[in-house]
């Protein structure tokens, strides 16, 4: 008995149409779905799918792409900007753009009752599977398609990175002609879907499509892409996060979830996936809102629509602001050690600042309460004040120490200390804070300790309508000056922040130019030079004589 590595499925021979699609390992399965359902995709890698199991019927199926091909694939969905739906025209816009590889032919037929389409371009020239889809990429983009689940994919996928030095498999996508799948004419308009009229059409486009590998390689000299490598920690980290992310919406009450998925993979892995540098601010949230609308179930099941934009904001500010980083970068992965208070201070991360200001809201809505005589003696009434003050109940059963009557005790004085820690005043008018974003097992643990008055306890005095000591005016002033040192302290921490990101912005593009200057490629030099004299002119021929030096140019 062989091993597992040699086993291989019983092939139909003669079966022309099955033979379109050699590669069978790591396939993907689904049940037949109800209409208008999406398939529940699974993956299997312990055996190659068969030509009898295809031909059974019993599942849909789909493949994958080996390291050669002699076809790739366009798929665009039926909510897509680019469905003959929505453009007329953009079937041929989209054939035009593959004209420069010998791409002219194609196959379209829908790809399910969905009605989305697949275009097929078969050739007989087998080709390197990765350079092919970059070029094919790098074409669709140059003509202002935006290649994206949802909108428009390319099959086999331009993977941009590869695991520990092995490239990750390709994306599978489902087989032709299975349920609700049809060829379609000139029109668009459903003909006989028979294998062997799609075999037939598939032997014509083949004979018409004269790709050739220098005409890759040209491409991919103009366009150079660089590739990533990832750990395979990374790796199992990205499919995990892709894992939750592309089934979508099944549901209701998922929207906040998702939104952190999504943006946690913009964030760590987009440039990983897309390439180009990382994103952050305004950039990344658009991303993140891109991405939402186009998984599946966002109209039927997410019911903040109005707020996506507000939603995706607070996630992005949030994972910004957290341990995690842009994959490859040294951010948080080799902080320092604190080597001060005022270091320690200014590394407090979003969640403890939210947990301090929490904490202020309940400490100053009481402060409030108890100096104009209204603070309610029983724990419901208290409670029930304490929401107008814009504090929430979940908030406030997390730190019931600071408010309820078994636990809160009348303070005689106030102390210095507790001055300095309470910074925002609040009041029901102008009390306003989001939705928090970390709720459930999404939280972090929050390191910070609770703002308590216990330390001062007078044990005679009793919680009542009484007028307001003289010294407590001192403290509502406190207040009010520690919130607004709080702002400007913001303020500078995040100018300091993007400025230190505009300097690792420019140090990359630096170096993106440098390895232009030694490419040899004449565009590239071209565009190199053209940077060398806008940043430094004096500099230039200082530059080109260091490049001499380390023989670029001979």
């Amino acid at each position: 008995m062989g091993t597992a590595d040699q086993f291989c499925y019983v092939p139909e021979s003669g079966n022309d149409f099955l033979a379109l699609f050699p590669h069978r390992y790591d396939f993907i399965y689904a049940d037949h779905s109800n209409p208008g359902e999406r398939p529940q995709w699974q993956s299997e890698s312990r055996y190659p799918l068969s030509d009898r199991l295809i031909q059974q019927g019993s599942y849909l199926y789909g493949v994958r792409f080996g390291p050669q091909t002699q076809y790739c694939l366009l798929d665009i969905d039926a909510g897509s900007a680019y469905h003959p739906t929505q453009d007329p025209l953009v079937i041929h816009r989209l054939a035009e753009a593959l004209e420069p590889l010998g791409l002219v032919s194609y196959i379209v037929c829908t790809s399910s009752d969905s009605r989305g389409l697949h275009l097929y371009f078969p050739f007989e020239t087998a080709q390197h599977s990765w350079r092919l889809s970059a070029v094919v990429t790098v074409l669709l983009e140059n003509k202002g398609f935006k290649c994206k689940p949802g909108q428009l994919e390319v099959f086999p996928n331009n993977k941009l990175y590869v695991v520990d030095g092995t490239p990750n498999l390709f994306n599978a996508h489902r087989l032709p002609l299975q349920a609700g799948s049809y060829l379609l004419d000139d029109q668009l308009e459903p003909i006989r879907s028979s294998h062997k009229a799609f075999v037939q059409q598939w032997r014509w486009c083949q004979q018409r499509n004269t790709i050739g590998a220098d005409a890759i390689e040209q491409v991919l000299q103009q366009n150079r892409r660089h590739r990533n490598r990832v750990s395979q920690k990374a790796d199992k980290f990205l499919n995990d996060l892709n894992a939750e992310i592309e089934p979508g919406w099944t549901g209701k009450g998922q929207t906040n979830y998702l939104l952190g998925r999504i943006t946690m993979r913009t964030y760590v892995f987009h440039h990983v996936i897309h390439g180009g540098l990382p994103l952050s601010g305004d950039v990344l949230v658009e991303a993140v809102v891109s991405t939402a609308k186009s998984l599946p179930g966002y109209r039927e099941w997410c019911a903040h629509q109005h707020e996506i934009h507000q939603r995706a904001s607070e996630w992005a500010r949030c994972i910004e602001n957290s341990h995690y980083f842009p994959y490859g970068s040294q951010k948080g992965k080799y902080k320092p050690k604190k080597a001060s208070a005022e270091s320690a201070l200014v590394e407090k991360t979003w969640n403890d600042q939210r947990s301090q200001t929490a904490q202020n809201k309940i400490t100053a809505a009481m402060l409030d309460l108890f100096s104009t005589g209204n603070l309610p003696q029983t724990a419901t009434a208290r409670f029930k004040k304490l929401l107008k003050y814009g504090v929430g109940g979940g908030t406030l059963y997390k730190y019931k120490s600071l408010w309820h009557p078994d636990l809160w005790k009348t303070p005689q004085t106030p102390r210095a200390s507790n001055r300095e820690e309470a910074s925002a005043l609040a009041s029901p008018a102008t009390a306003s804070y989001p939705t928090s974003l970390l709720s459930g097992d999404d939280s972090n643990p929050l390191q910070s300790q609770p703002l308590s008055l216990l330390d001062d306890v007078h044990e005679g005095a009793e919680v009542g309508n009484k007028s307001m000591p003289v010294e407590w005016r001192q403290v509502f002033l406190d207040l009010k000056a520690q919130q607004v040192q709080q702002i400007l302290e913001a303020r500078s921490q995040n100018e300091a922040h993007w400025q230190s990101r505009a300097r690792q912005n420019h140090q990359i593009y630096r170096e993106k130019m440098m390895k232009y200057l030694r490419s040899g490629d004449p565009i590239l030099i071209r565009e190199g030079l053209q940077w060398a004299s806008q940043a430094n002119p004096a500099a230039k021929t200082q530059l080109l004589d260091a490049l001499r030096d380390e023989d670029v140019y001979g």
